[in-house]
């Protein structure tokens, strides 16, 4: 079970985020991306990953379930997936004509659904509405990535999942925490112990927040602790 949050955070913005730099947290997606194998479909896995649209749509499960079932009934997290099974496995999957077919049919369906018009632009096709932020200290939109704990999270998270069904185009602003919130365990006298689990950055389905230009946004210092910002993304279906 999970509990508090712990005071020590990093700030973040779910669909454009910002964080400490911290020398420990320089892994970055394009270094795990250079671990998969060097093969064309690499790059199909990796956006399905990145994207937690498949935390409420379940159209990919099974084939992150060819790739390792065991590790996706144990993580149901695809980004776990691809930076574990190894590069062999990986392949060999890419070479098997049911499972590209698979795959590729899953990410075309995926593009079509995020640049068609949804509700939103039906209903309101001369909106002049371009962005509506959603400021939240939580938002549960998968286990995969940490930054809840309990009811508002759930609530956060099921509204930002529904505004990308309808098409309504909001931007999740909030944090991820450095520690996150607590997970509750016993020791062998009863005791509770807290633990908590670090959020490392290079682990998390979250890349870097890009300018039109495909630049990274500059760090941003702040002016106690000698801390500065960093902006990264999270993609939550039609939210890209």
């Amino acid at each position: 079970m999970t509990g508090q949050r712990k005071a020590d955070a990093y700030v973040y913005t779910e669909a454009s985020a910002c964080l400490p730099v911290r020398q420990e947290d320089v892994l970055s997606k394009s270094e795990i991306v250079k671990n998969l194998p060097d093969e064309e479909g690499v790059d199909a896995l990796t956006e399905l990953a990145l994207n937690l649209h498949w935390s409420w749509n379940h159209a990919a499960d099974e084939l992150w379930k060819d790739l390792d079932a065991e590790l996706w009934e144990a993580t149901q997290n695809p980004w776990v997936i691809l930076q574990t099974v190894s590069k062999e496995k990986i392949n060999a999957s890419l070479a098997e004509p049911v499972f590209r077919r698979r795959l590729n049919d899953l990410l075309r369906l995926n593009r079509e659904a995020y640049n068609s018009e949804a509700w939103f632009q039906h209903k309101h096709p001369e909106k002049a509405l371009t962005t509506v932020a959603y400021f939240s200290m939580e938002f549960m939109l998968s286990e995969a990535l940490p930054i809840y704990s309990g009811g508002l999270g759930n609530v956060a998270g099921d509204q930002m999942k529904a505004a990308s069904d309808l098409g309504v185009p909001v931007l999740g602003v909030g944090l991820l925490y450095g520690q996150g919130y607590f997970r509750q365990d016993f020791d062998s006298d009863g005791r509770q112990q807290a633990l908590y689990p670090v959020n490392d950055p290079g682990q998390l389905p979250i890349r870097p927040l890009r300018q039109k230009n495909g630049h990274c946004w500059k760090d941003k210092a702040l002016p106690a602790r000698h801390k500065r910002l960093r902006k990264l993304s999270c993609a939550s279906g039609y939210h890209q």
